[in-house]
């Protein structure tokens, strides 16, 4: 690794990070359940295997005292987490452990005792300009310079993330301009029409979700028809003048559902094909998602290691989750969302996948003036997922502090990116957490005036 190429901080941690693991011959992994950190995980799980190193990768839905329990007491002398542990960097210090954490979340710790590498401590915005997967990917290079082809991988963290919705930043432009240059990724032009075949995709589609189309199959037929375009066409067989006419016909809906020109602008982004994999990144990261929400996360990993027969399965659950997600979603656009004065919320304890819909209800359903707020209230617990659009962190909102300071207020933890963020505490307080957050979301519009 070329020390121009990142922050000397950043080099010389990820360098010790190379080094502790080298020095132990077992290492216990701990990551997220989401696509970037399934990606990343899959990275170190790749990264150890070539290394012969002896390894357990263990998921978690998310970081909070019970799950930090587990790390505790795991017997390894040396633990790796990627994606977590940001928020427990001073519990982390106590342990008489080698510990390593490569995350990209917001912190206001940093650590001389215990191999702590994250964007943000070296001024790189984590929310945008290096996710999880790529802090993974950076430290297997410190590990072997031929890990290069693991880049792909890295690309679904990012996609994973939407790091590549508005063009890649800081180190994933390192990642990229590598990647491309090594013949691993290719950059492809954006469309509003979905990809794949056009029958599926539009039923399918909730990237943009397109209200009469999105799960209506009557509604798919007539806009193709209108657009003259044939049910059994895929994306690739499409002419330009037929993509432009679909894209235009969705663009029309998308307008009279409310949809700003941003997203329709962030729909239409950039996509990096993924030469080893044979689909572009954002298809690898919800095949990985997939696996993390039926709680099959490990398949995800596997799928990383090149297993033929688990990216057989993790493609099934995909095309499951997908059907479930568009019922979801259609629903949800029924019934609407539900309005405060600073947010507007939805319950999700019935369907489930609350932070995907989330970010569609943000982008597509919702009042795009207000962070939307989803909460999934079961055994005991309630989850919350948050997002935000960035005219809403132009006024003042940051919703990982506004998110920690909610659940702070009734006895839970939260945190996150300033666009996207989450919490979680005890079922029964969802009304005075949404009360509490409203008035620190005020009071964050206020600051900023």
């Amino acid at each position: 690794m070329d020390e121009n190429v990142l922050p000397s901080k950043l080099f010389n941690r990820l360098s010790s990070a190379a080094e502790i693991v080298r020095s132990h011959g077992f290492i216990q992994v701990f990551s997220h359940h989401d696509a970037d950190g399934i990606s990343a995980a899959g990275i170190i799980a790749k990264t150890l295997s070539r290394a012969d190193k002896e390894y357990a990768v263990t998921l978690f839905t998310t970081m909070n005292d019970e799950y930090f329990e587990i790390v505790k007491e795991c017997g390894a002398d040396c633990i790796l987490m990627t994606d977590l542990g940001a928020s427990y960097i001073r519990q982390l210090e106590k342990m008489d452990k080698k510990i390593i954490v490569l995350d990209h979340h917001s912190t206001p710790d940093d650590s001389e005792t215990i191999c702590y590498a994250n964007p943000h401590l070296v001024g790189i915005d984590g929310m945008t300009s290096g996710c999880g997967a790529t802090m993974a990917f950076l430290f297997s290079l410190f590990m072997n310079e031929e890990n290069w082809d693991l880049v792909q991988i890295a690309f679904a963290g990012i996609a994973g993330d939407r790091q590549h919705i508005n063009g890649l930043s800081g180190l994933n432009t390192y990642l990229l301009d590598e990647g491309v240059r090594r013949g691993l990724v290719k950059v492809t032009e954006g469309s509003l029409v979905p990809p794949g075949p056009m029958s599926k995709a539009l039923y399918l589609t909730t990237d943009p979700y397109i209200r009469g189309v999105t799960g209506n199959q009557e509604g798919v037929s007539q806009i193709l028809k209108d657009a003259g375009v044939s049910l059994d066409e895929s994306f690739t067989d499409l002419t330009d003048d037929e993509k432009r006419r679909l894209s235009t016909l969705i663009a029309i809906k998308l307008t009279r559902q409310g949809v700003t020109l941003q997203t329709m602008k962030e729909v239409a982004r950039t996509r990096y094909f993924l030469k080893d994999w044979g689909m572009d990144a954002e298809s690898f990261a919800d095949i990985l998602n997939a696996c993390g929400r039926s709680g099959v996360g490990g398949i995800g990993v596997s799928v990383c290691l090149g297993s033929d027969n688990d990216l057989v399965r993790a493609v099934e659950l995909n095309n499951e989750s997908k059907n479930k997600i568009v019922t979801s979603i259609t629903d949800l656009d029924n019934k609407g969302l539900t309005q405060m004065e600073h947010l507007q919320h939805f319950d999700s304890t019935s369907s489930g996948f609350t932070g995907i819909l989330c970010g569609i209800a943000m982008q597509f359903i919702g009042d795009p003036d207000k962070p939307t707020i989803g909460i999934n209230s079961s055994d005991g617990k309630a989850k919350v997922s948050s997002r935000g659009m960035w005219q809403q962190l132009d006024k003042g909102i940051d919703l990982s502090s506004a998110m920690r300071l909610a659940a702070d207020s009734v006895g839970g933890t939260g945190g996150g990116h300033k666009i996207a963020s989450g919490a979680s505490f005890e079922a029964g307080c969802e009304e005075t957490f949404l009360a509490n957050l409203d008035n620190i979301l005020k009071e964050q519009l206020s600051s900023a005036k």
